[in-house]
Formats: structure tokens, C-alpha cells, sequence
């Protein structure tokens, strides 16, 4: 029996693979329903009345189940959150979790792990084989201190849900990226003034082009990664410009080497001086504040739209493989421990155009090579010595990738999906070449 925690998208599909390939799991949600930070109802969701997909449905969605043909190709987190309620519904996936439950700890055993949960002040001890941890990376804020105090109103993008908070307010949105600049855009129709304080150089992309989603165009021919950078960035500066002529900062880097901002409402409104540009924060003092480059303004309020770190309250660190200087554990495709068989981490991996079905693959591949170590087989010897030698390995097809905290997990889509294709064939290989009958391995159950 093996343990899921997390029913967003990723804890979804990890139960839908399970499920799919006969493992036995409990799940375990903090709220009451599925859909993770996508159900704007869910007291621990990040989400905001504006808020889209930032790719298209098309390149988001699973592939065994579509979005509905009604569904606009940038969904509203409504229809997200309906999408994902269908989904569980449609494969039988809500008898499986135990909801409004907090797992509050989990504990290496000699043999597989002891988990502690806890429902309306109860607590509970489960025995399992496994964990699969899918409880996402968009859920605790990194929220820097500010270079002296702030005699305002103070808030990160997590606490943000509707523009009704700006009203007749001058506001400062630090940081640059997707949420950040949708605040901005919505910060326009309701605040005194809005200035948008900018660190380093994003590339801006256009949700559309030629009237189709950005991110459908391009793929069928792979060209060479300097070549498509060099291309990709003349159509990118033909379509929006120059970051420098909107008054931010032009990238030091090349395009596909950070997470481009899906967003070119924030250079409209810059370019009619809805927003001000501004460098980054120096000092703070009182509702003052001035910029690096001298510049000074008063703020009622400020916004941090300055990300989210990863978190795994319930599991000591060192049970992770995460060194105290990487940014991010250091596990084979992001998923497997080089030392541990009974310990996965599912969604932590960040790449553009990955989509939902991405992420079921990676599900998919922890199913088989759990499958593959029940039945004995070769092939789950092989990857399992494999995952030991790479844990270390970077998916990065080659592209220079800023070394940011954010982009710790970041990997090329094709690099990665390809491989996790190659290590799935050759799992489903290795099964179908045994003769024997899969063992079941007995399962303690809880207490």
C-alpha cells in the first residue's frame, strides 16, 4: 500500500496512474475537495479572481482526457478547477482519498514509512510501503524582507484575490514574473497609480500569434538550440520589442535560459503609462522608497510578487537528498532518490510547454518502475542502479539556465519527456518479459 500526498493536478494523475496500473494507494488532501491551488475555495489555494492558464489547454491538458471544446484556449481557474473535479470523478479517483486531512509527519521505518495524519483534531498512524509526495511547489511564499520598514500596507501574491484591494491606492508590484505583471494589469483599473519595480530582464510573450495560442506554434521542425534561440528571439522582438522600450531592463541572457512572462497586457499598459517602470528596491523607509537608480516615490501599498520556495514540512530534509546548497533536492528526472525506493517526488519539475501530461508521464514511470520491483524484474534493476549514478544530472538540453533558486527544477520538455519515454518502454518491456506471476507485496495497513 502505497501513500499519495496531494490532490491537485499532480496528486491526480499520480492516483490515476496507480490506480490504472493496479497499486494499492490511500491519498491525502489538506482540503476538502480536489484541484489543489486551482479551487480558489480552498483556504490554502494561491489563486486570484483573474487568474488563467498561462499556456494553452491544448498544451496543458492530459491526454486521455481533453477539455471540453467550449473551454477557451486560456482557461479561467474556474474551469481548472471544474476540469480537475471531472477528472477525479470520471476515473473513480474520490474513493481514494481521505480529504480535509493534514499529513503531519512522515517517518522512515526499517521497511517503508510510518505516516501521521490528522482530521478535525484527530490523529492517525498509517504504515505504508511508499511515498509519493505530490502536495506541489506553489504553496509557501518567499517573501524577502524589504531594505528597511514599511509604514504601509504590506502583502505577497499569495494573499492577493481581487483588485478591490488597490482602490484609490498608490501601489508598488515587486518582481517580474506571470502573477506579478496579471496584478499589475488588474492593479490598473482600481489603483491611484501602479509601478512595477523590475530586478533583471524578462523576454515577454504574447498569448497570441496569428491568432492562435504562441505556445502551438513551431515544433515540427527541431532545430538546433542556438538556432532556435537566435530565431525564436528575432519573432519575439518582432511581435512585442525591446523590454527597453517599455522602460525595463533588457535580458543579459538568451531566451529559453529563464521562464518567459506570458504577458503582453503589462507592456500595453506600460507603453500607455498605466504602470511605471521602476529598478529595484534600495531602501524603504516609512511609505518612501527609493529605487537603485536614485528615483523616490510613496506607496500605500506594496505587492511582492516575488514567488514561492519549496516546501516539505512533514519529511525531514535529509530523507530528501537535498544538500543544503542546491536549490532543490537532487533526484533523478526530479522524481527518483538514489537511495530510496519507497520515496517519490512527483510534480517538482518546472519546464515550458510540460504541460499536465508531462507530469502523468513522470507518474506513469514511477507506476512501472514500482511494478517492475515488485515483479523482479531486470529492468527495475537496471534503472534502479541507474537512478544511483544520476542523481546529480541536469535534463537541460543544453540550454544555460540562470542560476535562480526558481529554476533549480527546471528541465528541457523534449530532453525530458524523452527520456522518461525511453526509461518507460524499457520498464513495460521488462514486465511483459516476465513469465512469472507478479508477487503482491503485503501490505500492514494501519493502526
Amino acid at each position: 500500500m502505497y501513500a499519495i500526498i496531494g490532490a491537485g493536478p499532480m496528486g491526480l494523475c499520480t492516483a490515476r496512474q496507480l490506480h490504472k496500473h493496479g497499486i494499492d494507494f490511500v491519498g491525502f488532501e489538506l482540503h476538502a475537495d480536489v484541484g489543489g491551488l486551482w479551487d480558489i475555495e480552498n483556504p490554502h489555494s494561491t489563486m486570484y479572481e483573474s487568474a488563467h492558464l498561462i499556456s494553452s489547454k491544448g498544451t496543458t491538458q492530459f491526454t486521455e482526457f481533453p477539455m471540453r471544446d467550449e473551454v477557451a484556449p486560456y482557461p479561467h481557474h474556474s474551469e481548472m478547477r471544474r476540469y480537475f473535479r471531472d477528472y477525479a470523478e470520471h476515473f473513480g479517483l474520490y474513493a481514494h482519498y481521505q480529504f480535509s486531512t493534514r499529513v503531519v509527519e512522515i517517518q522512515r521505518l526499517e521497511q517503508g514509512w510510518k505516516l501521521i495524519s490528522e482530521q478535525d483534531g484527530v490523529q492517525r498512524e498509517w504504515l505504508f510501503d511508499g511515498v509519493l509526495m505530490a502536495n506541489g511547489t506553489l504553496h509557501t511564499p518567499n517573501q524577502p524582507a524589504l531594505p528597511g520598514p514599511f509604514s504601509g500596507e504590506l502583502m505577497h501574491s499569495s494573499a492577493y484575490r481581487s483588485a478591490a484591494v488597490f482602490d484609490g491606492k498608490r501601489v508598488l508590484v515587486v518582481g517580474c514574473g506571470n502573477s506579478a505583471c496579471d496584478i499589475a494589469v488588474d492593479a490598473v483599473h482600481r489603483a491611484a497609480s501602479v509601478d512595477l519595480s523590475v530586478r533583471r530582464g524578462y523576454y515577454f510573450l504574447p498569448k497570441f500569434t496569428l491568432g492562435r495560442p504562441t505556445d502551438t506554434l513551431g515544433g515540427a521542425i527541431k532545430l538546433p538550440r542556438p538556432l532556435k534561440q537566435w530565431l525564436d528571439g528575432l519573432l519575439v522582438r518582432a511581435l512585442v520589442g525591446k523590454p527597453s522600450q517599455y522602460g525595463l531592463p533588457d535580458p543579459d541572457y538568451k531566451l529559453y535560459e529563464s521562464h518567459p512572462v506570458m504577458n503582453s497586457l503589462v507592456l500595453h499598459h506600460l507603453g500607455h503609462g498605466d504602470i511605471k517602470a521602476r529598478r529595484d528596491v534600495a531602501r524603504v523607509e516609512g511609505q518612501l522608497v527609493t529605487f537603485s537608480d536614485g528615483e523616490q516615490a510613496e506607496y500605500d501599498l506594496i505587492l511582492q510578487g516575488t514567488g514561492y520556495k519549496l516546501d516539505y514540512p512533514f519529511i525531514d530534509r535529509a530523507h530528501l537528498n537535498w544538500p543544503s546548497s542546491a536549490g532543490a533536492p537532487q533526484l533523478y528526472l526530479n522524481v527518483f532518490h538514489p537511495e530510496y525506493d519507497d520515496l517519490f517526488m512527483l510534480g517538482m519539475v518546472e519546464a515550458s510547454g510540460l504541460g499536465w501530461q508531462g507530469r502523468d508521464e513522470q507518474a506513469e514511470l514511477v507506476a512501472l518502475y514500482i511494478q517492475g520491483l515488485q515483479a523482479g524484474s531486470q529492468a527495475a534493476r537496471d534503472f534502479q542502479a541507474l537512478k544511483r549514478e544520476r542523481a546529480s544530472m541536469r535534463l537541460d538540453g543544453g540550454y544555460h539556465y540562470l542560476q535562480l533558486e526558481r529554476m533549480a527544477y527546471y528541465v528541457h520538455k523534449d530532453s525530458y519527456r524523452q527520456s522518461i519515454a525511453q526509461h518507460s518502454a524499457a520498464l513495460r518491456n521488462g514486465l511483459a518479459s516476465r513469465t512469472t506471476a507478479t508477487p503482491t507485496l503485503h501490505a500492514p495497513g494501519n493502526r
